[in-house]
């Protein structure tokens, strides 16, 4: 009898040492985190652009590490890999040609939607004004090239409508004239120039290309000077809507020859299953895609962005699998996953949420990870904060619950600037998290906010601020620790912008 009272008089005290997450939180390190950045980050993995051998090499090691810590994987086969099948739609040969020349893409000019033009053409020019129904009036348009000019306020939803008309009316292409003065335009086309040479982009391997697609090529004033044989008043009036719709008796030679590669790629995911809740499941992101080598051959390493995020949720997967070890075991299950694709338009989350590997409906939240190893210029000499993005957008609960583990255990500046919807950066829907949102999951955004290093070959790993990123994933890891152990499942009670 006396050995069962003092069992029961420790038991209580048994059960608070077992819920108590701080010793599996201070597993999370700073120098863990520098060991796997140092390779992840390292010239060897050249910038782990989407499905080049870099970004494999990556996969490979995340996996393996979530392999050793006994996570199940849930991908074909119970692989930790994700397939996620891609294409690269980019240009081989194009150009325009004029009485003084053939004219380079992103020098002259630039293309964009998609036409079968493998093969030189010309085409008649036809202005037709803002694409109304007045201006249409009476155009013949059948294989003609349309100069449409810009309305305003520009709405990507009646562009589309009026390309589908046109599209509908014969017209073979689009013609534009750049808003902005020559030098300005010049700059724009340098920044794409060298971000990509050929405009390349990545999109799914089955996507369905939109009824309204038309090959839409952007020329220079200077160029559209020469082309339709105008001086800089008689342009300044076509620009500004007072030349009448009508064939301008002027030609558009050109060529546009479009390929497609295929892109093999994966999210990385490893899967610790819950107890008693199992079948609930929190999600926790980071994006381990950089965007590789620049055109100069310089390699960008992505050490912050998100190299930062990535070692982050491998910390957070041991420290969660120490604690089931030790007996401590989420209630809720937790699937911890490095994305492809974000760099290329949160491509590997999009493909996520719309190929779940656990049915959405079980998911109570995404906690996601980018950028957390840097200060951002508001904040220098002030490193112990982290911007909170989205937390109190689908579920007051989860910001309150964020807000909680911080004031208890972490007692960092949680930022709120960029939780703003009026915030002209729009970060909320920049980053993995957003693609859970759209489907009504709750989110949090971590994030250091951007600095001079972001997406340049000078983000490396000596810059990274280690202790600030410990902190971080800390923080992400008691939040995530309440929600997967709490008795209610948070709610959905907001709709915020």
């Amino acid at each position: 009898m006396k050995k069962l009272l003092t069992l029961l008089a420790l038991s209580p005290l048994a059960f608070a040492q077992a819920q108590n997450p701080t010793k599996f939180a201070e597993t999370i390190k700073a120098e863990d985190l520098k060991k796997h950045l140092s390779y992840l980050a390292s010239d060897e993995l050249e910038g782990r652009g989407t499905g080049t051998p870099g970004q494999h090499k990556a996969a490979e090691y995340i996996a393996n590490h979530f392999k050793s810590l006994g996570l199940k994987g849930i991908g074909p086969g119970g692989s930790y890999l994700q397939p996620v099948e891609l294409v690269e739609l980019g240009w081989g040969d194009v150009y325009l040609k004029t009485p003084s020349g053939t004219k380079e893409l992103l020098k002259d000019f630039y293309v964009t939607g998609s036409g079968n033009f493998s093969k030189e053409e010309t085409l008649d020019i036809v202005l037709v004004g803002y694409g109304t129904d007045e201006d249409l009036n009476g155009l013949n348009l059948d294989g003609k090239a349309a100069l449409l000019l810009a309305a305003e306020p520009r709405n990507a939803e009646a562009t589309r409508k009026k390309m589908a008309v046109l599209k509908e009316k014969g017209v073979r292409c689009v013609l534009t004239i750049a808003p902005g003065a020559d030098e300005q335009t010049d700059k724009l086309y340098g920044r794409m120039r060298a971000y990509s040479p050929r405009m390349n982009r990545l999109t799914f391997k089955d996507e369905k290309r939109p009824e309204s697609t038309l090959l839409s090529v952007q020329v220079k004033q200077g160029l559209a000077k020469e082309m339709l044989g105008l001086d800089d008043t008689q342009l300044a009036n076509l620009m500004a809507g007072k030349t009448k719709p009508a064939d301008l008796k002027k030609t558009l030679t050109l060529k546009a020859e479009e390929k497609q590669t295929p892109i093999e790629t994966s999210n990385v995911v490893g899967f610790l299953e819950g107890t008693d809740k199992k079948n609930e499941v929190l999600v926790v992101t980071a994006h381990y895609d950089h965007i590789g080598i620049s055109p100069d051959g310089q390699i960008n390493n992505g050490a912050n962005d998100d190299g930062s995020g990535t070692v982050g949720v491998m910390e957070l997967a041991e420290a969660f699998s120490k604690a089931a070890k030790a007996g401590n075991r989420p209630r809720r299950s937790i699937l911890f996953m490095t994305v492809t694709g974000e760099e290329k338009g949160l491509l590997g989350s999009e493909y996520y949420v719309n190929h779940p590997l656990i049915p959405l409906e079980n998911t109570i939240a995404d906690l996601n990870i980018d950028m957390i190893g840097r200060v951002d210029k508001a904040h220098e000499g002030k490193p112990d904060y982290i911007y909170v993005i989205g937390s109190d957008k689908l579920s007051s609960e989860l910001h309150a619950i964020n807000e909680e583990a911080n004031k208890k255990y972490i007692k960092m500046d949680l930022d709120y600037t960029f939780n703003d919807p009026k915030d002209v950066n729009r970060f909320y829907y920049r980053s993995d998290h957003y693609n859970f949102a759209a489907k009504k999951i709750p989110i949090i955004f971590y994030f250091n906010g951007v600095h001079d290093d972001y997406h340049r070959p000078t983000d490396d790993v000596e810059k990274i601020q280690f202790d600030k990123a410990e902190k971080t994933a800390r923080l992400v890891f008691y939040t995530a620790w309440e929600l997967v152990n709490r008795d209610k499942r948070i709610v959905v009670d907001s709709n915020k912008p």
